[in-house]
């Protein structure tokens, strides 16, 4: 419930505050007076958007606080967004003359949709244009959902259909890409024909560009060799024949010159090494000589590398191979494509399955709590003077999933005898749809433990006895709750048990609204006021006090 209101250079409200208690609270003031002023306040707390249009004073903030008794029901969702759940929660709204809005709860900073989340779980603001959501379909739906306590089922029906959905649109999206897949099979086979004909083999380029390379240099690599060889092994005039001379000579001297015997041996080593080397000249020249046409045959394989490089858009050949490798999976996915579809076709038959189980449990406690609704409601609009009243919740399962089930909620009416039952829209009047959303209130409120419910002027329309009845049944919903209304009618005024009365206040250079708690000799004179209007007589005062039993 609201506990107290603070409100602060927001239009005709320079400074207010408020204090509220639980019960039926009834507000009126002459129309004009600033009721939907302060109705637009309390909604700036609750979530709605707001720009610097509301600053009374341009050059100051706007400031709106309100402080709120939550139900338990709201400490999960304090929780999951880090919020301290207190007794009494703060909530504050800033609106900065730069157009800047803060929003606080306990004086930690949340954003606007969370505000509204929120505001939504501690209020509920019903004003005359808000009847037009009782044409809406979805809200139908939500209100019979209420009244069923379908909220346990509901969630689990979510979580399949969410899963429904999952599974649905991964069957839809792999049916996409293999028909995509077959509409391209033809040239998919030709591509990866071509690469496989290639025998692609990875680092070949490197080697290819080497060996030719050196094909082009042969006789010049040939000739450096043979040179090579040559100098090394040429008789006589060969580096190994004369080194062999020069072994020889040291061996002479070794027996009287010590170190010559191991200049013998170094000399030795080197020979090895060196005749090792000039078997190895000899036969890489005579590796080098080319084949005829082998020149060809490696600019021809260079050719068909650099002709598919270029074909399929690739730097390297070894992404060529990729491109392979990847055509190949694709052509086995096609292979494999009908069995895989089967897999995720009775997956998705499994889940639906499911989900028509839940769907079907959503619709068997919608079913059953309609007749209840029908007869609530009927009763009700009889009170309220539509002695013909029809009411019909009609329920229809559409045959496919949504979010909410496979159910579609029809709200019918029909106000007189011998006359069809419609849709609301088509059939009620104004007043009609008035008195008809007075008891759906009445109806969803029991149900769904809204702290404070706060009537704007839905009365409009009724009078006299009927608008007794209407007075009646506001009190009734304040019993275990907060409820409020705005209201021009003194016999709905008459039934709160607290009273406030908005005005105007004018001074030289301003007008300002205010608002204040009546006492009980004040309260007769506003509900004379109400009766009989500026002039109050004996007759209208006297009427007050049988309002208010007094």
């Amino acid at each position: 419930m609201i506990q107290s209101l603070y409100i602060k250079n927001y239009l005709l409200i320079d400074h207010l505050e408020m204090e509220f208690s639980d019960g039926f609270t009834t507000i009126t003031g002459e129309t004009g007076a600033g009721k939907s002023i302060l109705m637009g306040a309390l909604s700036l707390i609750l979530g709605q958007r707001a720009d610097t249009s509301v600053l009374k004073l341009k050059d100051a903030k706007c400031v709106v606080e309100g402080s709120f008794v939550p139900g338990t029901d709201l400490k999960q969702l304090f929780e999951r967004n880090d919020l301290d759940f207190e007794p009494v929660t703060t909530i504050r709204r800033e609106i900065s003359p730069g157009g800047k809005s803060r929003a606080f709860i306990n004086d930690t900073p949340v954003n606007l949709p969370l505000l509204r989340e929120i505001g939504t779980r501690l209020v509920d603001i019903h004003s005359q244009h808000q009847n037009l959501q009782l044409h809406d379909h979805l809200y139908q739906l939500e209100v019979v959902d209420y009244v069923a306590g379908t909220a346990k089922e509901l969630l689990e029906y979510r979580e399949s259909y969410a899963a429904y959905r999952k599974i649905s649109e991964e069957l839809e999206q792999y049916r996409k890409a293999v028909a995509a897949l077959k509409a391209e099979q033809d040239y998919l086979t030709y591509q990866h024909s071509e690469l496989e004909a290639a025998r692609l083999k990875e680092g070949e380029m490197k080697d290819l560009e080497a060996e030719l390379k050196r094909a082009g240099h042969a006789e010049e690599i040939r000739n450096a060799l043979y040179h090579c060889s040559g100098l090394l092994t040429e008789e006589s005039r060969g580096i190994l024949d004369q080194m062999k001379i020069a072994q020889r000579q040291l061996s002479k001297i070794s027996g009287v010159f010590k170190p010559a015997g191991e200049m013998t041996g170094r000399l030795e080593s080197a020979y090895i090494e060196l005749r090792d080397i000039a078997t190895e000249v000899e036969q890489q020249a005579e590796r080098t000589e080319i084949e005829p046409g082998k020149l060809d045959q490696l600019q021809e394989r260079m050719d068909l590398l650099t002709g598919l490089m270029h074909k399929h858009r690739v730097k390297d050949p070894d992404d060529l191979i990729a491109l392979r490798d990847r055509l190949n999976m694709q052509i086995e996915e096609l292979s494999l494509s009908e069995e895989k579809t089967g897999e995720l076709e009775s997956e998705k038959a499994a889940v639906e399955k499911v989900l028509e189980q839940k769907a079907g449990l959503l619709h068997r406690k919608r079913t059953m709590v309609a007749k209840e609704m029908q007869k609530n409601v009927e009763a009700q609009l009889k009170q309220l003077g539509i002695s013909n009243a029809r009411f019909r919740v009609g329920i229809a399962q559409k045959g496919q999933f949504d979010i909410n089930g496979s159910d579609e909620i029809r709200f019918l009416f029909s106000a007189n005898k011998q006359v069809a039952l419609e849709e609301i829209s088509k059939v009620a009047s104004g007043g009609e749809v008035s008195r008809l959303m007075l008891c759906i209130k009445s109806l969803v409120s029991g149900r769904q433990g809204m702290p404070t419910l706060i009537f704007d002027e839905i009365d409009a329309g009724v009078s006299g006895e009927i608008a007794d009845k209407v007075g009646g049944i506001m009190e009734q919903l304040s019993r275990g709750r907060q409820v409020m209304a705005i209201t021009h009618l003194p016999q709905v005024a008459s039934r709160g048990a607290v009273h406030f009365i908005v005005y105007k206040e004018d001074t030289r250079d301003a007008t300002f609204t205010r608002i204040r708690k009546l006492d009980a000799s004040e309260r007769i004179t506003e509900i004379a006021r109400m009766l009989s209007g500026e002039e109050v007589t004996d007759a209208a005062l006297s009427n007050a006090r049988v309002l208010l039993r007094v």
